[in-house]
């Protein structure tokens, strides 16, 4: 059996890692390059934040290829080395993962930048064309299971699913962004979203990003009462995020984002992690409330 469903089957909330953008930020990402060059120009940064995650009790490290696309790529100067910067990216997470027991790596699968036609250029066939490439680079690293992330649109989320399952059977996880409310910028409602991908196979569903711990609570209450026991996966930022003397703060401690996780694994989340804001420490604390 996969590594990540046998876990799955043992009933314990599983941890998953935190922001991997606000903190290259911090580490020293300048702005405007794109964090998927760092996996070929400085991997050992890349290397050293994912450490930090398993040190911090994770269970689950994802993948530094949330813009892994080609056409997220397109200004990269490895635009034309798309597979094998994800293959390296799921190396790297794989060291990583080493440090600790039983660590699952995860490759991170994010929207393309772009919208699908109607309302921008993208067609189906582009963007099912751009996530298989990105998908067969994930899969030739040796990942446990993909987190299609922070989607809000069913067109786009679809396109990387089926690109997904035409490449690999590995465990697909689907996770959505909601910022505004109980809805995503597409309008598409949670009760929506979880019938839709439980029904395509996802072995997980859930949300990510975009919005504050009280409203992801409330997000999740909709999962829950549209397919009651599916298995959710649920990785809040810390906070929304605010402008300080210029720089982006979250104001979520690790021990509020601690006592969230609980009420999130209350609710059916098999799977609790950190978003954007969420550091090691926010990690480390929600790790305490199940370890």
């Amino acid at each position: 059996m996969n590594k990540f469903l046998e876990r799955l089957q043992s009933r314990k909330v599983l941890v998953a890692d935190g922001a991997t953008g606000t903190n290259l930020q911090k580490m020293g990402l300048q702005p405007g390059l794109a964090p998927e060059d760092l996996v070929m120009d400085q991997p050992d940064l890349i290397l050293k934040l994912a450490t930090a995650f398993a040190s911090a009790g994770a269970d689950i490290l994802l993948t530094c290829t949330f813009g892994g696309t080609r056409l997220r790529m397109k200004e990269s100067k490895y635009a034309q080395r798309v597979s094998e910067v994800n293959t390296r990216a799921v190396e790297l997470t794989r060291e990583a993962a080493s440090t600790g027991t039983e660590i699952l790596v995860a490759g991170s699968i994010g929207p393309t930048g772009l919208l699908m036609k109607p309302f921008g250029p993208l067609s189906p066939e582009e963007a099912i064309a751009a996530f298989t490439e990105q998908v067969q680079g994930l899969v030739a690293g040796g990942v446990d299971l993909l987190v299609i992330e922070t989607m809000f649109a069913f067109d786009e989320a679809d396109a990387a699913f089926k690109a997904a399952r035409a490449v690999t059977d590995l465990p697909i996880v689907v996770s959505f962004s909601y910022d505004r409310g109980v809805r995503t910028m597409m309008g598409v409602k949670p009760a929506e979203m979880i019938k839709r991908y439980k029904l395509m196979g996802a072995a997980l569903v859930g949300a990510n990003c975009g919005t504050s711990l009280e409203n992801m609570e409330k997000v999740e209450q909709e999962y829950a009462a549209a397919e009651p026991g599916f298995p959710l996966w649920i990785k809040p930022n810390a906070g929304l995020p605010r402008m300080l003397d210029g720089n982006t703060v979250y104001d979520v401690s690790p021990g509020q984002m601690g006592e969230f996780a609980k009420k999130y694994a209350a609710l059916g989340a098999r799977v609790v992690g950190g978003c954007c804001g969420n550091t090691p420490e926010h990690i480390a604390a929600i790790a305490k409330e199940f370890k």
